[in-house]
């Protein structure tokens, strides 16, 4: 089948491989021309994913309204705080409805909206069916053809299982799930508990710290997603602890890079000023505090990392406040 791909950053561009190697022809749109350009030249996407060969059923467009008529499906991977703006100018060319996959991992901060919520807002009438893909899925390795597995769910069953089969390839296994809620908030909250594993790491912690940090983080993450209508199991899936596990412990994490940087003592606007990526951790951060504040749901890890992030917290303050918190049950 044909598939737009919406966003041609490493994650947009991985999940243009995964698809192409799945037997479908993709058309690829990058907001940057020159992005475009070199991959049209090149058959790379050097800026992102360097050394990768993206293929012959890849093609690359600057022009929007090229990819929303190439496809009635399109795969959204752009970052959370360009999602809705993207989508809008989406909607201005397509007089039919589309599905949408999302790849995005992010909350919006103004509305506190899931990218769910946010398309159904952008689209309307014109939404035919969504589903989120998310799960440990590193870019480069993905794209590589490192054995893969991650969630497609939808309320819509039957899209999660369509696209479960045409995103699906031997190196790349799909499973369907209709927990949209807890898909979507499990790949974004996770992000804020790699910054603290990164900052772990950036103070020179050890194993220990950081084996603690991953449950503890995962408790929080289970507590709001319930709460906010997610499943439990989907927490202790791909999409809740295998994405946590790999972005807490992986190098490859751009989350845990900004973590570790803090944690050696770097300014965040340094460090936002010479990165190349986008860490939706960093935004995240501010919703899952509002939400968490909104629904009077406990997130000490999350909180420390807003006020690292955000109100000049030192690190190593954050860990000391964590571990002086008053004595409790674990399931408390």
């Amino acid at each position: 089948m044909k598939l737009s791909v919406i966003g041609a950053g490493a994650f947009g561009t991985a999940m243009a491989v995964a698809a192409q190697r799945a037997g479908n022809e993709v058309l690829l749109w990058a907001h940057d021309a020159e992005v475009a350009r070199t991959i049209r030249d090149s058959g790379e996407n050097p800026d992102y994913l360097r050394g990768v060969k993206l293929g012959d059923g890849i093609r690359a467009t600057n022009d929007l309204a090229e990819a929303a008529a190439f496809s009635d499906t399109l795969f959204m991977v752009v970052p959370s705080h360009h999602y809705r703006e993207v989508l809008t100018n989406i909607r201005a060319h397509r007089n039919a409805p589309v599905n949408v996959l999302s790849g995005t991992k992010g909350i919006e901060n103004e509305s506190l909206d899931r990218m769910s919520a946010v398309t159904e807002e952008v689209l309307g009438d014109q939404l035919a069916a969504f589903a989120v893909l998310s799960g440990p899925t590193f870019a480069i390795e993905t794209a590589k053809g490192s054995p893969t597995a991650a969630v497609i769910a939808s309320r819509d069953v039957e899209f999660a299982q369509t696209a479960q089969r045409f995103m699906s390839s031997p190196m790349f296994r799909l499973y369907h799930s209709e927990d949209v809620v807890g898909v979507e908030l499990a790949g974004s909250l996770k992000n804020v508990i790699a910054i603290a594993a990164g900052v772990l790491e950036g103070l020179g912690l050890g194993y220990n710290t950081n084996a603690a940090l991953i449950p503890r983080g995962l408790r929080e993450i289970t507590r709001l997603g319930i709460v906010l209508g997610g499943r439990l199991e989907t927490f202790a899936g791909l999409a809740g602890m295998g994405d946590l596990v790999l972005t807490c412990t992986g190098a490859l994490s751009r989350n845990r890079t900004v973590g570790v940087q803090l944690g050696k003592g770097h300014k965040l606007e340094d460090i936002l000023r010479d990165a190349k990526f986008v860490a939706e951790g960093i935004r995240t951060s501010k919703s899952a505090q509002a939400l968490a504040e909104r629904h009077q749901i406990e997130m000490p890890i999350t909180h420390e990392m807003h006020r690292v992030l955000y109100e000049g917290e030192s690190p190593g303050g954050a860990i000391q406040r964590l571990m002086t918190r008053s004595l409790k049950s674990e399931v408390a």
